[in-house]
């Protein structure tokens, strides 16, 4: 087993090293940043100036190990159009971003997760179908398109929520469910299929005619083992929710790292691109790690499994 987390940490580590070298590498050839941001009406001596101050007019390798070796030691850089600390810049952005995450993630698990219970026990029935024509338009309907049908709605026509910012709670209700609808439809199209698959198992059959209450056989055989599979499906949700929040942020100008990473990349400011795609990708990686451990703990045959191919 020890061998295994060894090995899980080993290809986190290349797995986050290939992110930093894909980031640093695709925004340094896609183009100058210099011309980008001094404009092409700058004249050569400032362009020169602007290259040598940040160390442009380095080799391509020896820029990257020194942007390398200034991550490990967690130095992103200088915004180029702040002069502040790129991680202190979106550090800065992130609690904006936590306060809408966070209640968006407890609602989706609230709605998406009886929404599956329900729709497997229906099984066939309309409930069902219904369900799942509802999870099918929460996956195909884009965040933005949603966004701007809630402001359309709830601030123009009605005037009930502010339409964009943070002004006071009401302001979290539209990007909330923005963000919550995608997310519960994985969680309740994830939790019909688990459901499916543990209400088919003998054991089932087996405490029905041992005069068990359904109920009683739903709290205490099969929710327990459906909630297993739930846990592998953290990072997609994770991916789902930091993906949906890009885009919600923007929608809704809301003030986190989102919104940070689309202005920087409109402006051209690399570093803080580099910056926001690397601490979303650290972030990506360590909330799988931790799955896969808390998958290892939970499951005792997997435990087993590793232990004996130690």
């Amino acid at each position: 087993m020890i061998r295994w987390i060894i090995g899980r940490l080993g290809r986190a580590i290349v797995t986050l090293l290939l992110l930093i070298a894909f980031t640093f590498f695709s925004l340094k050839i896609s183009a100058d940043p210099a011309l980008q941001i001094l404009g092409p009406d700058a004249g050569k001596a400032a362009i020169e100036a602007f290259r040598a101050k940040w160390h442009l007019d380095d080799p391509l390798w020896r820029q990257f190990l020194t942007y390398l070796g200034n991550v490990l030691q967690l130095d992103f850089g200088t915004s180029y159009r702040t002069n502040e600390s790129a991680l202190q810049l979106v550090l800065s952005r992130v609690p904006a971003t936590m306060a809408l995450m966070i209640p968006t993630a407890l609602f989706a698990l609230a709605m998406g997760v009886p929404m599956g219970i329900l729709a497997a026990y229906k099984r066939g029935t309309t409930w069902d179908r219904g369900i799942t024509i509802l999870s099918i338009m929460g996956f195909a309907i884009p965040n933005f398109l949603i966004g701007v049908m809630l402001i359309y709605l709830f601030s123009v026509k009605l005037g009930w929520l502010p339409p964009s910012g943070i002004v006071d709670w009401r302001s979290y209700i539209m990007p909330m469910l923005t963000m919550a609808t995608a997310e519960a439809a994985i969680f309740s199209r994830f939790t019909r299929s688990a459901m499916i698959q543990v209400l088919e198992h003998p054991m089932v059959e087996t405490a029905l005619a041992s005069g068990f209450s359904r109920v009683k056989v739903l709290c205490v055989h099969v929710l327990p083992n459906a909630g297993l599979p739930l846990l592998t499906i953290t990072g997609l949700f994770l991916g789902s929710l930091i993906g949906g929040g890009v885009v919600t942020e923007n929608v809704f100008s809301w003030p986190g790292t989102g919104r940070l990473l689309v202005e920087s990349v409109g402006a051209r400011d690399f570093t803080v691109v580099q910056c926001s795609i690397v601490l979303i990708g650290i972030t990506m990686i360590v909330a799988n790690l931790l799955v896969d451990l808390c998958y290892l703990w939970i499951d005792p045959r997997l435990r087993d499994a590793k232990q004996r191919g130690r």
